[in-house]
């Protein structure tokens, strides 16, 4: 059942994805739409589940999941899953690599492999202060407080002095 990501507790489950590039205005429509319908049907051993999504910076999908009402089981995370995979293939882009990093250069989000990025840290492209994404927050409280964090405040940390 598809709900407002704002309305949903603070404890929902989120997966975040992360596109190697921007979307296109067109292409989030599109997206929207898509994922609008993924999730209306989206269920765990026939129980709907209550989600909700919003998309950032026009490169990260964010889902979101009341566990509290139903729980995602591997079936459904599976079929979100390969959802994910659809729309990389139908827009050419990469959501599911997680050792890729995007951070801030002003208000511009930049997209590195996590080898490219380790070596801008080392010659000092980016420091402790370099606003990253962390996307391995797992719920929406995390989400709020630490997805958009000085590198030093995330698992960013180990690379930039």
């Amino acid at each position: 059942m598809l709900v407002d990501f704002e309305s949903l507790p603070e404890e929902s489950r989120v997966w975040i994805y992360q596109a190697n590039r921007s979307f296109t205005e067109e292409e989030l429509e599109e997206i929207s739409e898509k994922l609008d319908a993924f999730i209306e049907k989206w269920t765990a051993h026939g129980a709907d589940l209550q989600s909700g999504y919003t998309i950032k910076y026009k490169r990260f999908i964010i889902m979101a999941l009341d566990q509290n009402r139903n729980a995602a089981t591997g079936c459904s995370i599976d079929a979100s899953v390969h959802f994910i995979q659809k729309l990389e293939q139908d827009y050419e882009v990469d959501l599911m690599d997680k050792m890729n990093v995007s951070y801030k250069q002003g208000e511009y989000v930049a997209y590195k492999t996590l080898t490219d990025f380790k070596q801008m840290a080392k010659d000092k492209a980016v420091s402790k202060n370099t606003i990253v994404f962390n996307n391995l927050v797992t719920n929406i409280a995390e989400f709020k407080e630490n997805w958009e964090v000085p590198a030093s405040e995330s698992w960013h940390s180990r690379f930039v002095k």
